[in-house]
C-alpha cells in the first residue's frame, strides 16, 4: 500500500517536472548564444563543454546584475542518475562561478 502511494507520488512529480519544460523554453534553449551576457555565456560554455547537452538554457534572472541564474539543461549524461546527483554534478562543474553569485536554480531534464 505505502509503496503504491510512493510510486504514484513519484510519477506525479516527474510529470509535473516535465510539464514545466515547455515549447517556449525549448525555443529559448536553441536561441543563439550571442544574446547572452558575459556571466550567462561563461556558464553556458562550461556546461556545454562538460555535459554536451541536447538543450541548454542559461538566464540571468537577477535583473541583469549577474547574482542569480536559472539553468535548464538536458543531457544524456544524466540518464539513470537521481535528480539530486544531477544537480550536484552541475554545481561541481560551476563551483568557481557559484562562489561569485547569490543564487542558482537548476532544472535538469
Amino acid at each position: 500500500m505505502l509503496s503504491t502511494v510512493i510510486r504514484t507520488a513519484t510519477q506525479s512529480l516527474r510529470q509535473a517536472r516535465t510539464r514545466t519544460y515547455t515549447a517556449a523554453t525549448r525555443a529559448q534553449a536553441s536561441a543563439p548564444s550571442s544574446k547572452l551576457d558575459e556571466g550567462e555565456q561563461a556558464i553556458r560554455d562550461k556546461l556545454s563543454e562538460h555535459f554536451q547537452p541536447s538543450e541548454l538554457l542559461v538566464q540571468d534572472v537577477s535583473g541583469g546584475c549577474g547574482t542569480f541564474y536559472a539553468i535548464t539543461i538536458a543531457s544524456a549524461a544524466f540518464k539513470g542518475i537521481p535528480v539530486v546527483k544531477q544537480h550536484r554534478l552541475v554545481n561541481e562543474v560551476l563551483k568557481k562561478e557559484i562562489e561569485g553569485i547569490h543564487g542558482l536554480q537548476v532544472h535538469t531534464v
